[in-house]
């Protein structure tokens, strides 16, 4: 089992694969309420939304989340509220829930769990052009992570089969990959191509140090499942997706 369904119908999902790593985390669907747009100083995500997810152990009375960008720029918080612009997110404390808000977007998680250090990115077209997911396996590795021993995992996003483009896309994508960047398109029409994410963003993953057996994608799109999930291209949704993750709290038996 690549994913894990909670409620009826069901208002989030789960990664086994984080849930063996003793990670506590959440990712909503649209049939879970109270999630908003990011806004400084109200946390974006409501009562109702914290008392579905608060069986995983997360506190949303600390979440931190950013003014997302489509970038690249970390945020180090220790602290829940509003981190300022950015779409990476790391923490070193324990019980800080960190949230990423999408509607067709990646969130990737890196976690290392030897260390004790978490980041989720934020990552589009934009974001992979500019490295979003390679720069939080980076800042990691600042902090003092080795890449190896970190895991990945990216959440339900727009699939290869839904995601088209144009030219506006693909030129940066071009100039930022030249060796790379076809092995993630396909032909979809005159002047458009199907753009592959998940692909990319795995690449700079495994390409950042971290092992692929390591990576978790459950390939869920939202696109396809607008019955699960919201989707900007699909419905032109306002409706937002979040995913919280928070590093486990710190017991005596910890190393």
């Amino acid at each position: 089992m690549t994913v894990r369904f909670h409620g009826s119908p069901a208002t989030h999902l789960t990664l086994p694969a984080l849930e063996a790593l003793g990670l506590p985390h959440a990712s909503t669907t649209r049939h879970c309420p109270g999630v908003a747009h990011p806004a400084e100083p109200v946390s974006p995500i409501g009562r109702e939304t914290a008392a579905v997810l608060a069986p995983h152990g997360l506190d949303f009375t600390r979440v931190a989340y950013l003014r997302q960008a489509h970038g690249a720029t970390v945020r180090r918080v220790e602290a829940g509220g509003n981190g300022g612009e950015g779409d990476v997110l790391l923490t070193t404390a324990p019980r800080v829930p960190l949230a990423i808000f999408t509607a067709d977007c990646l969130t990737v998680v890196v976690y290392d769990p030897p260390g004790g250090r978490l980041a989720l990115a934020h990552v589009g077209w934009r974001g992979t052009v500019k490295g979003a997911a390679r720069t939080a396996v980076d800042a990691l590795a600042r902090e003092g992570a080795r890449p190896a021993d970190l895991h990945a995992a990216i959440f339900p996003s727009i699939g290869p089969c839904c995601y088209e483009v144009d030219r506006p896309v693909m030129e940066p994508l071009r100039a930022a990959f030249p060796d790379r960047w076809e092995a993630w398109v396909t032909s979809a029409r005159p002047g458009k191509w199907r753009l592959d994410l998940w692909a990319a963003n795995e690449f700079q993953l495994t390409t950042a140090g971290v092992r692929a057996d390591r990576i978790a994608n459950p390939r869920l799109c939202t696109g396809c499942r607008t019955d699960l999930f919201f989707s900007y291209r699909k419905e032109g949704s306002r409706g937002r997706l979040v995913t919280v993750a928070a590093l486990p709290a710190v017991t005596e038996d910890s190393p």
